[in-house]
């Protein structure tokens, strides 16, 4: 391949993030003379990226968050217009992020950028009109899910299954009672890991209630040990504001997320990839989401299947309890994981789990079939 062939990516949230690095860092293996430009963070530019805009200012979750930020956001978006134009380059691959990426994918049509669209939209879930966007927009799909396939094939849009990368990605050597002691925690207390999700509007709504639910655990039942993993994009600061006010020693802790999900006995997270993540390393878990009330008006009209967690969606069954906006209080958090870390059979349930989603998730080298999906369009624009 000519070394001055060059690719755009676009990640604006932590999961998508992460899935690109691993694209990017499969691109470089294969490619190492690649230019790959983007926006993203820090796992982006470790696997190899360019990074020219930071995605911490796009990653807002809900209607109401996003009109908050929609200055900057627009601002982003047309610095982002301007250096396709400039430097046009041989493939445009957009990385879920559909509110920003969709219109991006529209300019990149009229400057004839081929774009890749990695990481499908939720159509399945809602705003299935946007199918009919991509047709007119995306060359191609590479989508995670094989029940995703026959919604493009319907609308003739070209679409490639490349598997979910965190099938191969998703694994710790350590066992619970090793990864506890990696962290200098106490391997006779039981660990309870508070997940608040990787947007600032998430940690608003969730982390004071999370903190609180574990004080009621720590003060009714037993001791306790809480920690909190730094999502990528987050300052720490960020986080021990709020952990400041809790009456509990709580360790944030940044880097080596798969071994600190292996070391907790029981994890309360945001919705999301994460996720995934914990189901496949067999960790008891519940989901709790939470937006800004017009937020959950409007979205709850809008979205068409019964779960929001991507292990309950992908295996089409309540797997993972999903506590969801009124729902969400200290006491229903403290009730469900105190029932996570005494059940005998909670462990069990949860290794269950893990087998079912991975059967879900279907074909494994996620990363690598992206890479050569990739490479093999780019030559195709010769």
């Amino acid at each position: 391949m000519a070394n001055d062939r060059q690719i755009f990516i676009v990640a604006g949230e932590a999961s998508g993030e992460a899935h690109a690095a691993r694209l990017v860092s499969a691109l470089k293996q294969k490619a190492p003379h690649l230019y790959i430009g983007g926006i993203g963070g820090n796992a982006m530019r470790e696997a190899g990226a360019d990074i020219v805009q930071d995605f911490a200012e796009l990653a807002v979750m809900g209607l109401v968050e996003v009109l908050k930020r929609y200055p900057k956001i627009k601002s982003i978006f047309n610095e982002t217009v301007n250096r396709l134009k400039r430097d046009k380059p041989d493939l445009l691959i957009l990385v879920d992020y559909p509110g920003f990426n969709l219109k991006l994918a529209k300019q990149a049509k009229k400057l004839g950028i081929p774009v890749l669209y990695y990481i499908s939209p939720k159509v399945w879930a809602w705003r299935a009109g946007r199918v009919k966007q991509i047709q007119q927009t995306v060359d191609h799909m590479a989508v995670l899910f094989p029940f995703e396939v026959p919604i493009y094939q319907e609308a003739n849009v070209p679409v490639t299954c490349v598997g979910h990368p965190l099938v191969d990605a998703v694994h710790s050597e350590l066992d619970k009672d090793a990864a506890k002691q990696k962290f200098h925690l106490s391997t006779q207390q039981r660990v309870v890991g508070l997940f608040p999700g990787s947007r600032r509007s998430e940690i608003d709504a969730l982390l004071p209630i999370m903190l609180a639910a574990a004080e009621r655990i720590q003060q009714r039942h037993f001791d306790i040990t809480v920690v909190l993993p730094l999502a990528p994009g987050i300052e720490r600061e960020y986080i021990q504001q709020y952990v400041d006010k809790s009456r509990l020693p709580v360790q944030i802790i940044s880097g080596d997320f798969y071994d600190l999900v292996k070391a907790c006995d029981a994890i309360v997270a945001a919705s999301g990839t994460v996720t995934l993540e914990i189901a496949l390393l067999g960790t008891p878990h519940l989901i709790a989401y939470k937006v800004s009330p017009w937020s959950y008006r409007i979205l709850k009209r809008l979205v068409k299947i019964p779960y929001v967690g991507l292990c309950n969606i992908v295996s089409g069954k309540p797997l993972i309890t999903e506590l969801l906006q009124d729902d969400v209080t200290d006491v229903r958090l403290e009730q469900l994981l105190t029932d996570l870390l005494t059940h005998p059979q909670s462990p069990q349930r949860a290794e269950n789990i893990q087998q079912e989603v991975l059967t879900a998730l279907g074909p494994a080298g996620g990363a690598e079939n992206a890479a050569d999906l990739v490479l093999r369009l780019i030559n195709e624009t010769n």
